[in-house]
């Protein structure tokens, strides 16, 4: 199965050469890495080739990896109903370089655009109608981010008293802890009676 996949992969990087970064199995999957500013031609070529036929966006999503230079991965997930084939695309960026927008290329990334922007603050140029699309138009910060607290910043209740929606900063009853995973036959110290006689094997 997995050769199949690798040669398919070489003939979409030896058409998309001047677009395409490389190609990959991960779990027996193809995986096709691009160029950010290329990622329009790449999808439009994997939708449109006869070899490829990939008509269906399945979905987008972001995903975050605070420790590299370019923190975000934008990554497309397509199918081709024809050939019963897959492909993952995948891009790089950063908090500040936008990825161009896919949406005439298939309308239905404007919601997932909307929520990678929403939950990650990956940013799609010329997208359409680019705002939020989960949280509340007047909350800070990308949720999805690794470096976002899990508290919040703000918790949102409804006042009886004032007849609206009302924002608070967050306020715990309790510290968070340190919790001990350890089961307590891990985490015990202390000898209990009668261990002492597996030591010796029960002779006493």
């Amino acid at each position: 199965m997995t050769e199949p996949l690798r040669e398919f992969g070489d003939q979409i990087a030896a058409a998309l050469q001047e677009d395409a970064v490389r190609t990959e199995i991960v779990r027996g999957e193809l995986i096709l890495w691009a160029k950010r500013l290329s990622i329009v031609r790449v999808l439009t070529f994997l939708r449109d080739d006869p070899r490829c036929l990939f008509k269906v966006l399945v979905d987008l999503c972001g995903v975050d990896y605070p420790e590299r230079p370019e923190r975000f991965e934008v990554v497309y997930n397509l199918l081709s109903l024809k050939l019963n084939r897959r492909v993952r695309v995948k891009v790089a960026t950063d908090e500040n370089e936008p990825v161009p927008s896919v949406t005439g290329v298939f309308s239905s990334a404007g919601w997932y655009e909307r929520e990678a922007w929403d939950l990650f603050g990956i940013f799609f140029s010329d997208h359409p109608d680019l705002r939020r699309i989960l949280t509340d138009y007047g909350f800070e910060g990308h949720p999805l981010r690794k470096d976002f607290p899990l508290t919040g910043y703000v918790e949102v209740r409804y006042d009886e008293d004032r007849k609206r929606v009302v924002y608070e900063p967050v306020k715990l009853k309790q510290e968070f802890r340190s919790f001990d995973f350890l089961s307590p036959w891990e985490g015990m110290s202390q000898i209990l009676p009668g261990d002492e006689k597996a030591k010796d094997g029960g002779k006493t």
